[in-house]
């Protein structure tokens, strides 16, 4: 059983994150979860004003640099290690291009860190839709049934063929360009709207594809979240039902519920287990309502940001399993605490305006019970009573952020010169 004195607490954690979202919680729960157990934490962020780094947990904000060239990752990395005293820290990626760039670094960074012995390239072609897509089906691993157009006319064609409406990818998200406004995922309902997304495809980076939409609805989205061993073992897992999302029906985890779904479990198992996956892992699933299947939808190399959702009754959840593994302590199973909610504070309150009206009952899926939500306790992603000036700092950040975006939606454009 875990406690305290199971971690050894001379062995930092770099949480990175190289995304440029202020809000991402995830970052936030990997924080308290190891800096509570006495681990000292470091953070590689946007910025020194991130809501993150105003966490009592924080022992020190690193800024991530400006560019995406991994040299000059590097350089941040070696510069975080010589200012730690040189000797091995654990590193953790906390988003998708961040677990791709330690793909790359890993030989140079060994001896100033540990990380889990990664098949090599495993990440990229995981993390790549297009790629992933190619995988399930080499696996036989239900997957929804994904084209890719190589026109606009075709793209056209192609979401006929789905059924409007369908699901937009960027087969490669994490090259989406900062204030682009593309986002990664989302539900196309035209053929008008299917040809301008495919013309974006060059500020984009990266190929579109189009995916069968499976009919949403209560006890459809289903994601699984573990940490694989460096034996191969996978005893740190579970899975959670997402109860309401933002944007509805192809977004984030705005509420999430811990429960046992042992169709997903097997699926998600033997999915990582076949490809020697090591470290933590996020995948999201949906049932397909007229066949009762849960097909992959997505497939996370890192920890997912609604992670602390799963923590035990003694505080064991997965960046605590990959802590105690890298430095050599024993990893034990986790104990389920079915009924346990987190909740995103502004994701939720957003879900609600936008959400449509719930049915009466929420079914969970062939041989799914229905647990009462709140059984299990509920945590919030940003308040906690030990740690309150990150809520505090993201509500600024949240106002400030609304209120940018407010402006630029009612700022006059500029007409057409006519001739």
């Amino acid at each position: 059983m875990p406690d305290f004195d199971s971690f050894d607490r001379s062995v930092p954690v770099v949480l990175m994150r190289l995304d440029r979202n202020p809000f991402h919680h995830g970052t936030l729960g990997a924080a308290r979860s190891l800096g509570r157990a006495g681990v000292p934490v470091h953070a590689v962020v946007e910025s020194p004003a991130s809501p993150v780094v105003s966490s009592r947990y924080v022992r020190r904000c690193h800024v991530r640099p400006d560019g995406d060239d991994l040299t000059s990752l590097r350089a941040v990395l070696l510069a975080v290690s010589a200012e730690l005293g040189g000797a091995p820290a654990v590193l953790l990626p906390m988003d998708d291009v961040g677990a791709l760039a330690l793909d790359a670094l890993r030989p140079g960074l060994t001896g100033r860190y540990l990380l889990p012995g990664q098949p090599p390239g495993l990440t990229a072609r995981v993390a790549d839709k297009e790629r992933l897509a190619a995988l399930c089906r080499e696996l036989d691993v239900p997957h929804p049934r994904t084209l890719v157009p190589s026109g606009a006319e075709e793209a056209a064609a192609m979401a006929r063929e789905l059924g409007l409406p369908v699901v937009a990818k960027w087969s490669r998200p994490w090259l989406l360009p900062a204030g682009s406004g593309l986002r990664s995922t989302l539900v196309a309902r035209t053929e008008r709207e299917v040809r301008a997304l495919y013309g974006q495809r060059e500020r984009a980076g990266s190929r579109l594809l189009l995916q069968e939409r499976l009919p949403g609805g209560p006890g459809s989205d289903w994601f699984f979240h573990g940490y694989c061993d460096s034996a191969g073992g996978c005893g740190v897992a579970a899975t959670g039902r997402k109860e309401r999302s933002w944007p509805h029906g192809a977004g984030l985890t705005a509420v999430g519920t811990w429960q046992a779904n042992p169709a997903v479990e097997r699926s998600a198992r033997r999915l990582v287990g076949e490809l020697g996956y090591r470290g933590v892992v996020d995948l999201d699933f949906r049932r397909d309502p007229a066949t009762g299947t849960y097909h992959l939808l997505d497939f996370n190399p890192r920890p997912g940001a609604q992670f602390r959702l799963f923590s035990d009754p003694r505080g064991l959840d997965v960046v605590r399993a990959l802590h105690l593994d890298l430095t050599g302590r024993p990893v034990p199973r986790l104990t389920g605490v079915p009924g346990r909610r987190l909740v995103v504070e502004q994701y939720a309150a957003l879900s609600l305006l936008t959400a449509p009206r719930p049915r009466r009952t929420a079914p969970g899926g062939a041989g799914v019970p229905v647990l009462p939500a709140g059984q299990g306790g509920t945590e919030t992603a940003w308040y906690a009573a030990d740690d309150p000036a990150p809520a505090l700092a993201m509500a600024r950040a949240w106002g400030a952020h609304a209120l940018r975006t407010a402006r630029a939606r009612l700022a006059p454009r500029p007409r057409p010169s006519t001739p």
